[in-house]
């Protein structure tokens, strides 16, 4: 079984703890790039999913930059993760790659109880844990 995550997201977590850092400032691309160690042509996939949830203004520019807008602690790791990775799925069945529905004959498949089960603990604990309370 594997869990992974993309890199950019934990990118996005280390800009989100560079920008609380930076007392409401723009803080320019090619800063906030050196800062998390990225590239500078890759920051705005980082960033986009950021700005895209209302969490960090960007403006373009010689003086632009990115600057965080809300509490940062208001953020749990589940909202990011499904900011940059997209939103959880949890209707596909681990074992037939579709709707686990379950059927007359044999109802759901053989790990449908423990598998929704852990899924509930794994999103109950994400999202009760500001995102910023992860250590890197």
């Amino acid at each position: 079984m594997k869990f992974s995550l993309q890199k950019k997201t934990g990118l996005a977590v280390s800009a989100l703890r560079i920008l609380r850092d930076t007392d409401d400032h723009l803080l320019g691309t090619t800063d906030l790039a050196e800062a998390i160690d990225t590239t500078k042509p890759f920051l705005p996939q980082v960033m986009s999913p950021l700005v895209n949830a209302g969490w960090v203004e960007s403006k373009r520019g010689p003086s632009g930059g990115y600057r965080l807008v809300v509490d940062a602690d208001t953020i749990s790791a589940l909202d990011l993760i499904e900011a940059v990775e997209g939103p959880t799925d949890t209707t596909t069945c681990v074992l037939k790659g579709g709707p686990c529905a379950g059927d007359k004959t044999y109802g759901y498949c053989s790990m449908h109880v423990p598998w929704r089960s852990a899924r509930t603990a794994l999103l109950d604990e994400l999202a009760s844990t500001p995102v910023l309370k992860i250590t890197s």
